[in-house]
């Protein structure tokens, strides 16, 4: 047995339940006259909906064909050898769940050296190798292709990455070392670096093709066909590949240090991943692959050993497998048909959330507001959107007109709501113009019509306590912009009944919103942890530290947006509003803050001005701050915030705001854009000992987002 077999076998046993793909090999007549040819085929034997992965198992599979090809190549009986996917799945890279299994660093630095050994092979046989990427291509996926002579890519592709930075890892079976050296670095950091933490972005398999990173494009329904033929006129010479000379002098740092700033604005040096990638980035411009090779595995294995990919596993998980099973949530079979919805208001949110049930539900949306002229405002502005929609084909003329025909307005409730199943409310925040407006809508829907709320921090109980039916009532909240952030909290007040809240789970999975069942407490989850966490800074501001040490102390958490611009967008005003909300809920926990509400008084949008381009302190805002004399370090400042946040996560998990803190992470990351490398923020207050120091233990299980005992 070869070295890389033991190794593999080796891996192997460490993952018994690994779904195995094989890797079939055929030969065929290329057209042209060109010789025989074997085509490798990856293939786990499940549909597109379970994507080819490389397990152990999988890899010696591969290995076991090469060594057929191989020989086959040696002593001339094949031309060329190809390596494709099964139908729409090309393969998705390495098998996580291996991944989060392994214990020991020798383990995972030989996943990285397993993979490296059988794909290397692909680039060192006797005859000319060509990748097919058929379908969907990522990771391992991709990097199998970049191993071979030359690659296609069809146009039906729907998606294709090299993700790992965006998990918590390097692209590791050649990716960092052969992307740059066969597209540049410059779009290879695009593609590694800038991709991955822009939320994973894909490419589709034009882009690919216009990157330089296949040879060749071709339609999906004869996709293979063509390929084979472009392949025997590569192989005849008719077909002559021309690839770019790169630059390897300063093109080559300069990209490394556009990757540097990206990864620096995103992350803030909080996760290793992306500066690991940008060293053997920097480092292949020598153009020595084993050498790049035995690094890429060095930093895989450090990687899988670490707690930032744990915490991006943990979170991938969540957002793959919990957000699709909600806790708590009812039996579905309960849920009743929503076949018209109604939306009370016609202002901005409103008007997104009609927009987003006509294109989910393509049903009826009607809206009402206290005059024509708002009513008629709304819908033009859903109108709009629809229109903008069409001019960037996301939709066809058909399609758009449906869509603008389905959401309408209307003054008189009792016309709009009389038949509507599903009537939600996105008025002012305040208590009672919240129970004017349900005693309106119950006056004239039908008996089993939900009455759903998107308030942001008012009690849903109270507001359906003066209901005849106050069972009917759920809260729906969602965050802003709407069509982008994926988190739903599904309120259930204390009488709420098992169909309507059964009914609004059901219109979240059709609105593909990523729900999640939360208790009707003060504020719920995000803003009830955002707003404690901006609360702290802006006490420490209060009390005297200034602003800029207060901004950068949280930097090394990487979050998506410094605490005061992530204020400006949410806006001053609602701040205020829902920080005085818990303050009268929780006066001990949370403050209001005096210069807070000075900037609102004022009038102020934010904190900051952007003359330079840059944010920088606006000096009206400057002059009503009134802070006293008790300057903190920014360590100081960070220990104290993520204390209040360790706290507030203990109580509320005390109080069963959610069933469990995988919930409140889920919450944070798909409503607040909290990052991917901290798994959510428990795993990083584990990590930290935040936990163990406020709450006297750890918020999750050994090994859940971390490396297993």
């Amino acid at each position: 047995m070869s070295d890389t077999a033991e190794l593999l076998k080796g891996a192997a046993e460490l993952f018994p339940d690994e779904v195995v793909t094989q890797a079939h090999v055929r030969h065929l007549d290329l057209p042209k006259g060109a010789g025989r040819f074997a085509l490798i085929t990856l293939d786990n034997g499940l549909d597109h909906t379970k994507p080819t992965t490389f397990g152990p198992q999988s890899l010696a599979n591969l290995n076991a064909a090469i060594d057929q090809v191989e020989q086959e190549a040696a002593d001339g009986s094949v031309v060329g050898v190809g390596i494709t996917g099964k139908p729409f799945i090309f393969a998705v890279g390495a098998d996580l769940k291996g991944v989060e299994l392994l214990k020991r660093h020798e383990d995972a630095l030989a996943i990285g050296k397993g993979g490296h050994d059988v794909f290397k092979r692909l680039s060192g046989l006797a005859v000319p190798t060509f990748a097919y990427y058929n379908g969907a291509a990522m990771g391992g996926g991709v990097e199998v292709g970049l191993h071979c002579s030359y690659r296609t890519v069809s146009k039906a592709v729907p998606a294709f990455s090299l993700p790992e930075v965006f998990l918590g890892l390097v692209p590791g079976w050649g990716g960092c070392v052969l992307l740059p050296n066969l597209i540049g670095p410059e779009r290879a950091v695009s593609v590694i670096i800038e991709n991955s933490l822009n939320q994973n972005k894909q490419l589709k398999g034009q882009q690919v093709f216009d990157l330089g990173i296949a040879d060749a494009l071709f339609e999906g329904a004869d996709f293979l066909e063509q390929s084979l033929i472009w392949t025997a006129s590569v192989l005849t010479g008719e077909t002559e590949v021309a690839r770019p000379e790169l630059d390897r002098g300063a093109a080559w740092d300069e990209a490394v240090a556009r990757g540097k700033a990206i990864a620096d604005g995103k992350v803030h040096g909080a996760a290793p991943a992306a500066y690991r990638a940008l060293d053997i980035i920097a480092a292949a411009k020598n153009g020595d692959r084993q050498q790049g090779f035995d690094a890429e595995d060095q930093a895989l294995a450090d990687l899988i050993m670490g707690g930032e990919l744990r915490s991006g596993l943990y979170a991938f998980n969540l957002v793959q497998k919990r957000a699709k099973r909600p806790a708590g949530a009812p039996d579905k079979k309960l849920a009743r048909p929503v076949t018209k919805v109604g939306v009370v208001g016609a202002g901005l949110m409103a008007s997104q959330l009609a927009l987003l049930f006509a294109r989910r539900l393509e049903v009826p949306v009607v809206l009402t507001d206290i005059d024509q002229a708002r009513i008629d405002k709304g819908v033009a502005y859903v109108h709009g959107e629809i229109d903008k929609l069409l001019l960037k084909g996301r939709v066809n003329q058909d399609k758009a007109n449906r869509l603008k025909g389905l959401v309408t307005g209307h003054l008189d409730k009792a016309a709009a709501f009389g038949d509507a199943d599903f009537v939600i409310e996105a008025v002012f925040e305040e208590m009672g113009v919240k129970q004017q407006v349900f005693a309106e809508v119950e006056a004239v829907v039908p008996a089993h019509a939900i009455l759903a709320t998107n308030t942001s921090s008012l009690s849903v109980t109270e507001m359906a306590s003066k209901l005849k039916n106050p069972e009917r009532v759920v809260g729906f909240h969602f965050f802003n912009p709407v069509a982008i952030l994926p988190l739903l909290e599904i309120v259930r007040a204390e009488k709420t009944d098992d169909a309507s809240l059964a009914t609004a789970f059901a219109v979240a999975k059709s609105l593909k919103k990523t729900a999640v069942l939360v208790k009707d407490a003060p504020a719920f989850v995000v803003n009830r942890i955002l707003t404690r966490f901006m609360g702290e800074i802006q006490n420490v501001i209060d009390e005297g530290t200034s602003v800029e040490v207060a901004e950068k102390a949280v930097e090394p958490l990487g979050l998506p947006m410094s605490p005061l611009v992530l204020l400006e967008l949410v806006g001053p005003a609602i701040g205020l509003h829902v920080s005085e909300t818990l303050h009268g809920a929780f006066p001990e926990r949370f403050t209001v803050s005096p210069n807070l509400k000075a900037v609102v008084e004022a009038g102020k949008r934010g904190f900051y001005v952007y003359d330079s381009g840059k944010p920088e302190l606006d000096p009206e805002v400057a002059a009503l701050l009134k802070q006293g004399d008790s300057v903190l370090t920014e360590e100081q400042v960070r220990d104290r915030v993520l204390d209040a946040v360790a706290q507030e996560i203990g109580l509320m998990l005390d109080e069963g705001v959610v069933a469990e803190a995988q919930d409140i992470d889920l919450c944070l990351i798909t409503g607040a854009g909290w990052p991917f490398h901290l798994g959510g923020i428990t795993p990083y207050l584990d990590r930290a000992g935040v936990s163990e120091r406020v709450t006297g233990k750890k918020f999750l299980a050994p090994g859940l987002a971390s490396v297993p005992a």
